[in-house]
């Protein structure tokens, strides 16, 4: 542990959050620069005092929770969370499980497609961060727990008499086989981790389906690019689906788009008036 360096780092990156970025008001008497450290030893979910020890070099080794803690208070990217692991003589180990932490950019690019339905997915195919569209077009995710919102789940088991045909997708088997696949290599890559493993368990025991797919031991297969979405309020909505990878995530982006001056954007540009109100029942 290189307790010098490891100090100057931590008042390096504190220095650099301003307390907008975290959602603290100024105040008219702050005199240094970034955060105070009793503000980001709160943020960190740790003391004033072993915060203050860290920045004077004169703290014991922090645990992996204390440096987790520190990583979500100082705002880290990748990079500078395994210089920090690094720093404290706990070198990061490989990812036991799918990354649910979406970057503040992408969160930031989904609100900015306006007139783009845009979700991004985890390797487990659990909806994590979506736009206000993609809500209105699918689901409002915002009212789901969390484990509704796992699209594999949700069309192996979903809810409905044909909870199969997810958001009255026209593609719904060929996303079913699609989806299968993606979670047979999600598994392989997390071996460890015990939420994928409990779900493959409970699409193995509930969906012949499913069974039958991952028997296959297909691990490879091409997303339809063209996509219909029937909704409840507009009708049948079809839309191009361009998906991107966050490689150092594990994630994807999805963004739905309809062809410019056609029916579908017009339904698109009426959802994102109305919203995830509902106008076809009663008030």
């Amino acid at each position: 542990m290189d307790r010098r360096e490891l100090a100057d780092f931590l008042r390096s990156r504190r220095e650099r959050i301003t307390p907008a970025d975290v959602g603290l008001p100024a105040g008219p008497r702050r005199r240094t620069p970034g955060l105070r450290r009793e503000e980001a030893a709160r943020l960190a979910f740790i003391s004033t005092e072993y915060w203050t020890r860290l920045e004077q070099a004169r703290a014991p080794r922090p645990s992996r929770e204390v440096l987790a803690g520190l990583a979500r208070a100082l705002r880290l990217s990748d990079a500078e969370r395994d210089h920090l692991h690094h720093l404290a003589g706990a070198p990061p180990g490989p990812s036991r499980g799918p990354s649910r932490e979406v970057r503040q950019s992408l969160a930031d690019l989904l609100d900015r497609l306006p007139m783009a339905a845009a979700f991004v997915l985890s390797a487990a195919y659990e909806v994590i961060a979506w736009n206000a569209l993609a809500a209105a077009l699918m689901e409002d995710f915002s009212a789901l727990p969390r484990r509704d919102r796992n699209l594999v789940r949700r069309t192996f088991l979903g809810p409905h008499p044909e909870g199969r045909r997810l958001y009255g997708l026209s593609d719904a088997d060929e996303f079913a086989r699609h989806a299968a696949q993606q979670l047979r290599a999600a598994a392989a890559r997390y071996p460890d981790d015990p939420e994928v493993a409990a779900l493959v368990a409970e699409l193995l025991a509930g969906s012949e389906e499913f069974a039958e797919l991952w028997a296959s031991h297909d691990v490879s297969d091409e997303p339809r690019l063209c996509k219909t979405l029937h909704h409840p309020l507009v009708g049948p909505v079809t839309v191009d689906c361009d998906v991107l990878d966050v490689a150092d995530r594990d994630q994807r982006v999805v963004i739905y788009t309809a062809v410019p001056g056609s029916s579908s954007e017009e339904a698109l540009r009426l959802l994102s008036v109305v919203g995830t109100q509902r106008m076809d029942v009663p008030g």
